[in-house]
């Protein structure tokens, strides 16, 4: 009988272990320590002591993030076409550093360094239609020209930040997505085939769990 129990715990642990596995894939998450002294004086100071960062399966860093200590937000829940309706457009959420380059959601290619993570909402227009299931975008501006961690920018301004960081007439953009589980922060594959790193924020009324699309891009 022991030997059945101690036979069901160990298939039980070995299920575990190959599901974390397929939700990770070949990519992976793990916790850092602060920001780097890439980040100026004025965004560092209100970022989280620590970070997360993502590599993929030959241990190369795609990313690391800081969010914000405190991420302004409210309670307030948007509409069915958002998934952090309670964040206002222009809200910084943090710093990320993309050690070797990288590409946007749109497929154009990022230069390595520091940029800023401001929420954003995808227009409701014709050029954008299907873009993403929701509207929530983050615009990547580089730090050396967003400092103002208290500004919460309209759209005008985030575009011509994010036209900075991608050096075309589009801002530099990612994606959130709906943030699931319980594990922070971890690298998740969703139904459309995009892996989103997953994050822990916080807000003045509780945590906010984030997800952003780090691997994927608009097909359309």
């Amino acid at each position: 009988m022991r030997y059945r129990h101690a036979l069901i715990a160990l298939l039980a642990a070995q299920l575990l272990t190959a599901a974390v596995a397929l939700g990770q894939g070949d990519y992976k998450a793990e916790a850092i320590g602060a920001a780097a002294s890439g980040v100026p004086a004025a965004l560092s100071g209100v970022l989280d002591s620590q970070g997360a960062r993502t590599t993929n399966a030959q241990g190369a860093t795609l990313c690391e993030v800081w969010l914000q200590k405190s991420i302004p937000a409210s309670s307030a829940g948007g509409g069915s076409d958002l998934l952090y309706g309670g964040l206002a457009q222009g809200t910084l959420l943090g710093v990320v550093h993309f050690p070797g380059g990288t590409t946007d959601f749109r497929g154009q290619a990022i230069k390595p360094g520091f940029y800023t993570l401001r929420y954003a909402l995808i227009p409701q227009d014709g050029n954008h239609m299907g873009v993403n299931p929701t509207r929530d975008a983050i615009v990547l501006a580089p730090v050396a020209a967003d400092q103002d961690a208290a500004k919460t920018l309209d759209f005008e301004a985030l575009v011509k930040l994010g036209r900075e960081a991608s050096g075309t007439a589009h801002p530099a953009l990612l994606v959130a997505a709906p943030a699931s589980g319980d594990a922070f922060p971890s690298v998740v594959k969703d139904d459309q085939g995009h892996w989103n790193l997953q994050l822990k924020g916080h807000t003045a009324t509780g945590d906010l769990p984030l997800a952003i699309t780090i691997v994927g891009k608009y097909e359309g």
